[in-house]
């Protein structure tokens, strides 16, 4: 069962270029190591979206249950990064003058999902006992196909060469 939470960030106040280089870092990790690699980066935005990473495997974990679901097992799916609202303010100068700058914040949004568990893979003997369980039909066309002589190889057409093209000397008339 494919457990899919959300825990989102609000009006933070760091421009999204910023929460977006630490964002990109983690996506796709296992949030264990998300969480390690968040706590040891120097940026502010690393707080934030250490905090949001809790935030969403807490998330998880109380909707689905610890019985059913291990931390260990999530995965930082996706984490998004948008624009919020900017707010304008201004910078008194000199003479008179009055220099606008934004302040710039941002929304961030963190998806985790339940990291899918391989398969676990065939010993050599179980091979051959599920070709065999499979039946004789199939076994017998894989001895044809391996017994027949080598397949015949193909043959690659050549290029037809292209003539060169031959430049016509014009004449200077004087």
């Amino acid at each position: 069962m494919a457990v899919t939470t959300t825990a989102r960030l609000r009006y933070v106040s760091i421009p999204p270029r910023k929460m977006r280089v630490v964002a990109q870092l983690v996506q796709g990790m296992p949030i264990q190591k998300a969480l390690d690699a968040l706590n040891f980066m120097p940026r502010v935005a690393a707080h934030h979206v250490a905090k949001t990473l809790k935030s969403a495997a807490a998330n998880a974990l109380s909707l689905e249950g610890t019985a059913h679901l291990k931390p260990e097992d999530l995965m930082v799916k996706s984490i998004y990064v948008d624009d919020a609202p900017m707010a304008k303010r201004i910078r008194f100068q000199s003479m008179g003058r009055v220099f606008r700058y934004r302040k710039r914040y941002c929304h961030l949004t963190v998806i985790l999902a339940e990291r899918p568990h391989p398969k676990p893979a065939l010993a050599a003997g179980d091979k051959t006992k599920a070709v065999a369980k499979a039946g004789e039909g199939v076994a017998g066309a894989k001895a044809e196909k391996t017994s027949s002589a080598k397949p015949a190889k193909k043959k690659v057409a050549a290029k037809a060469k292209t003539p060169a093209k031959k430049t016509v000397k014009k004449t200077a008339k004087k």
